[in-house]
Order: C-alpha cells, then structure tokens, then sequence
C-alpha cells in the first residue's frame, strides 16, 4: 500500500472524484462527492478552513476525503460543553473509498496519511481529531475504533450519527 496517497482536489482533477462510488448498501452513509465538493465550496465562503483530497493509488483516484478545521458540531449552540472538542481542532468530514478497492486496506493507509496531515497543523496545533459515523455503519465503526478514536456516548445518537474523537 506505499503507492496510496492524498492529492489536493483541483480544477484538474475534481471530475475524477466525483465520479467515484461506494456500493449500494453504503450510499445512504454520506452524500456524494460532488455534492460534498459543492458543500466545501460554501464552508470556504463562510471562511472556514476545509481541504478536500483525492486518495489515490499511483495515478489512479480510489477515493475521496474532507477535513475541516474548527467547524462546530451544532452552530445554534457550539457552547455546549458535550461538544467541546470541536473548537480548534479537525474534523474528519468525508471519507470514502471506491467500492472497487475496498477490502484490500486502501481504507487503512489513506486514514493514516489523513491523520499525519492533520498532524502536521496545517492551520494550527489541534488536541483533537473527530468524526462521525452512521450507527449503522459497523465497518466504518470498526476502522476508527482501530485508530484510536472513542465514541462521544454524551452526545447520543443525533439522526443515528455516532461522535467520535481522537486524542492527538
């Protein structure tokens, strides 16, 4: 898996992206990327940080991340002490591998070089990482939990999204 590795989304490159899929069962877990891609646009303008990357395997796309930076789990009440880890630090906003190289751990070492960007404070030092997930996604679930990330049961289920944060 040394040949797996992240590439900015570009005007060059955006097209690939969207293209790529999840199966079927996986679809109702996230919105496509191009409605993602379209969604970072709108959180730029607001001026948040989002990056957007292509995972790839050599020159081939087979997949898709989003991270953002300080974005408030709830903008109506980011007081909340629940979801204090979501002030000043990274949020692992999208990922998806394509259907055609799950299983094969291209999911693994794309989070991993996820990780070891946001370690590298691309806009600042953070304590915390953090997701969430579909209660019904287990696989998902079960990769982040290998990470290292720890299920925010505080927070509930918020339409059957699971929290999760990761110390860094």
């Amino acid at each position: 898996m040394d040949n797996i590795h992240l590439e900015r989304v570009t005007y060059l490159n955006w097209h690939d992206i969207e293209k790529l899929r999840v199966t079927g069962e996986q679809e109702c877990f996230l919105p496509s990327n191009m409605e993602s891609l379209a969604y970072a646009g709108i959180v730029r303008e607001a001026g948040f940080h989002v990056f957007t990357f292509g995972i790839y395997m050599g020159e081939k796309p087979i997949g898709f991340a989003m991270i953002g930076y300080d974005i408030p789990y709830d903008p109506d009440d980011d007081l909340n002490e629940v979801y204090r880890f979501t002030r000043s630090s990274y949020f692992i906003w999208r990922f998806m591998i394509d259907k055609r190289y799950q299983g094969r751990g291209c999911g693994r070492e794309a989070m991993r070089l996820i990780l070891d960007f946001i370690k590298t404070a691309p806009c600042r030092k953070s304590e915390y990482a953090w997701l969430c997930y579909d209660s019904e996604n287990t696989v998902a679930r079960k990769l982040y939990a290998s990470f290292g990330f720890e299920e925010v049961t505080e927070a509930g289920d918020v339409d059957d999204e699971i929290l999760a944060v990761l110390k860094l």
